[in-house]
């Protein structure tokens, strides 16, 4: 085999993880994206930590946010370490559950509270919930819970469905 063979198999094998974990991520990301909107109205707040506080802006860097994340998702469980445990539908969902976990802590855990004082912030803002003070509080807290949890089983059984599909046909022997 010729190495410019090897090398366009191994680019199409890249190619196609880098497309089903990016469309994973998008997937994933619209059925969290509606837990946050119809959850807590989070939309936005997303929109305001990039400087644009509107739904709309809410929704697109989320979206791209999610579709990251997923190119991220595909890139670790493609690593030969977990390319090996990851091979059913369940076992490809628990992963995408234990990584949007993991993103859930980051986010929320640090990156959040930093944006928070870039921007200044020191609380919620009041339109964030329509519920006061601590109920209102426990369904913000509970819609980021629920929707990370949202991206996680998407974004498993999304990246599954896809890896399950016939890859092109330089790809089939690697995958």
């Amino acid at each position: 085999m010729s190495q410019q063979h090897t090398d366009t198999r191994l680019g199409n094998l890249i190619r196609f993880r880098w497309v089903a974990g990016a469309a994973s991520g998008l997937v994933a990301g619209i059925g969290m994206g509606v837990v946050f909107h119809a959850g807590a109205n989070l939309m936005p707040f997303v929109g305001a930590l990039y400087g644009w506080p509107t739904v709309v802006g809410g929704w697109v860097v989320h979206l791209v946010n999610s579709a990251v994340a997923g190119l991220v998702f595909a890139v670790i469980v493609s690593r030969p370490v977990f390319h090996s445990q990851i091979e059913s539908v369940g076992e490809s969902v628990a992963a995408g559950v234990g990584f949007a976990a993991a993103i859930g802590l980051l986010s929320t855990g640090f990156l959040l509270p930093v944006s928070m004082s870039a921007l200044e912030v020191q609380s919620f803002p009041e339109p964030l919930v329509p519920l006061p003070g601590m109920l209102g509080s426990f369904l913000v807290v509970a819609s980021v819970g629920v929707a990370h949890l949202v991206y996680g089983l998407l974004l498993g059984w999304t990246y599954a469905a896809a890896r399950g599909r016939k890859a092109p046909d330089s790809v089939t022997s690697e995958a």
